[in-house]
């Protein structure tokens, strides 16, 4: 027995992560979450799968064949896996499919839901794509989106956090209109990724039979029951008068992940090696299934850490949560059905640190790092541990893909103070990892001041698990103790739980997302706790922080910079001569 089930009546969710640059699948026990086998398939279009604009930066587009590509292969893949590493492991036993993606991720699509990018007259066409969350060319119709909703309707903005951003689906949309009109006339209507691969799996590509998740419409669509779904199309004419079609393409409806999009197609069924029939979840964003995957929960923030990272809270109903400014989403439902769903995060995180391993670091650290057998990240790491707090004199601002949150604003660039003729790579590297830690606290700070109290934090993703440098900083900075998931992803491992839910107990699931989290999840047992000295250096390097902050990032705050320097120098100075501070 384990779990409560023989051996032969175990029964296995198949969870799928969409990634920025690859689609992972998961098979997991969903009586005792033991992953049993897992496949990665890499995007082949672009860069790292990204297909980009040497000559504008914001561009960042995905071919629809690498989803369906990666569908085939990573399910596939993981399947086999499991075959070969559980010998009492059947794919008959699985009972459901979940998926997870990136979002904002739409595309324009067919009558039929066909990715126009799929259609020979678009195949090279990049507007015809997918257009990835990280896709930023369309900052002036975000901002003119904010501008008409702030005097006219209010109630979109409070939800969003008083900004709309150029990451989001209806300036995406907007932005086509204006650059490729054919591309926007041969849309029928625009899809979420994450509603796409349950659509495809299902035989509900249509979308007169599709549903669409709350996970993307609410937080990046302006869908709110409140005011009848998605935003008005009067609201919509008032911006673009194209804009008023795609409204009427749209329901008035949206589902939470775990209920069923459909059941797997015969095709899919055959595609995947698994039995046609199986329940396949509604679709939502990564982190927010990996925020499930996590644990989360009432007074649990979880920090999904990758190449940006997002921050996923719940509040309960009762609660008469406040709108709070600067938070990507308030959205009922979009994390746990019967909870308020809260989203902030950083633009970039692990962006940040590949950027500067790509583009500043000598070439002697790579011949360093190879004789060592490490990476360079590995490299840089152990050498910017030795460090104290402030002892390089170093001060960075984490904006190097705009802010997402609290400023909501795509055109804030980074910075980094303090430099000398004796600043070594370890320091800068130490320096932009600290800036993402002061980041994230003040994303918890605002969190905390509009009542949304954090009594743990849980971190997960590939950076969370392998740098614990990383972790002690961000523990130090917060001054809370840092807690990891079990599971190195969590995503996958979220959509896997919504799977289960998905079947429901009486084809041996759960019966709510709560009991799947509590036999599926679970976390590592090291911790960091903040170090108390560490603490009150990082007290000071924040307050300089913030007033960088709210110098560059608001139109409003006003004062006197020329002391952050000479700030600097004296926590430099004090720290390595051994002085209090």
């Amino acid at each position: 027995m384990r779990g409560g089930f023989a051996l032969k009546d175990r029964r296995f969710a198949l969870g799928f992560d969409y990634g920025t640059n690859s689609v992972r699948a998961l098979v997991v026990d969903i009586a005792t979450g033991e992953e049993v086998g897992t496949s990665v398939y890499n995007y082949r279009a672009g860069a790292d799968g990204v297909i980009v604009d040497p000559v504008d930066p914001n561009v960042a587009r995905q071919d629809p064949k690498d989803y369906i590509d990666g569908l085939e292969a990573s399910g596939r893949g993981a399947i086999e896996k499991a075959k070969a590493n559980c010998k009492d492991f059947s794919p008959d036993q699985i009972i459901g499919i979940g998926v997870d993606t990136t979002g904002s991720t739409p595309m324009p699509v067919d009558a039929e839901g066909m990715p126009l990018g799929l259609d020979p007259q678009f195949a090279d066409n990049p507007n015809a794509m997918a257009w990835l969350w990280k896709d930023h060319t369309s900052y002036e119709e975000a901002g003119a989106i904010t501008a008409k909703a702030a005097k006219s309707r209010p109630q979109f903005l409070a939800k969003c956090g008083g900004a709309y951003s150029s990451e989001w689906f209806w300036s995406k949309i907007w932005h086509c209109l204006k650059v490729d009109p054919e591309v926007f006339d041969a849309a029928y209507t625009w899809v979420e990724l994450a509603d796409v691969i349950p659509g495809l799996l299902t035989g509900t590509s249509a979308p007169d039979k599709l549903k669409r998740g709350i996970c993307a419409a609410g937080h990046k669509a302006m869908f709110n029951a409140e005011w009848g779904g998605y935003p008005d199309k009067e609201f919509l004419v008032s911006l673009e008068p194209g804009l008023g079609r795609i409204r009427e393409s749209l329901p008035d409806v949206a589902y939470t992940a775990g209920e069923r999009a459909g059941l797997l197609t015969e095709e899919w069924a055959q595609r995947l090696g698994v039995k046609p029939g199986i329940a396949v979840s509604v679709g939502a964003f990564d982190a927010h299934m990996g925020a499930v995957g996590a644990g989360v929960k009432e007074g649990t923030l979880v920090k999904i850490i990758g190449t940006s990272t997002c921050d996923v809270a719940v509040a309960g109903k009762a609660t008469g949560l406040p709108d709070v400014p600067g938070v990507c989403g308030i959205v009922d439902g979009s994390v746990l059905p019967e909870y308020i769903g809260l989203e902030a995060g950083q633009s970039a995180v692990g962006d940040i640190f590949n950027w500067f391993v790509k583009n500043c670091v000598p070439a002697s650290y790579g011949e360093e790092a190879k004789q060592k057998g490490m990476d360079i990240h590995q490299l840089l790491t152990e050498k910017a541990e030795k460090q104290k707090p402030g002892e390089s004199g170093l001060l960075a601002l984490d904006w190097n893909n705009g802010n997402r949150t609290i400023l909501v604003d795509v055109r804030l660039s980074g910075l980094m103070l303090g430099q000398t003729l004796q600043t070594r790579p370890e320091e800068m590297y130490r320096a932009l990892i600290e800036g993402t830690a002061y980041g994230a606290r003040v994303i918890i700070d605002r969190l905390e001041e509009y009542g949304v109290h954090i009594e743990e934090v849980v971190n997960c993703g590939g950076i969370a698990e392998k740098n614990a440098m990383l972790m002690q900083i961000y523990a130090d900075v917060t001054n809370r103790t840092m807690k990891i998931s079990r599971s190195a992803q969590t995503p996958a491992l979220g959509a896997a739980m919504f799977a289960a839910v998905a079947a429901g107990p009486k084809n041996g699931g759960h019966a709510t997302v709560e009991a799947a989290q509590t036999a599926m999840g679970g976390l590592k047992e090291r911790e960091f706790t903040p170090i108390p000295a560490n603490v009150k250096v990082y007290e000071q390097l924040f307050r300089m922080y913030k007033e960088l902050h709210d110098i560059f990032g608001t139109r409003d705050y006003s004062v006197n910079l020329h002391h952050i320097m000479k700030d600097l120098l004296d926590l430099r100075d004090a720290v390595r001569e051994g002085k209090e501070v």
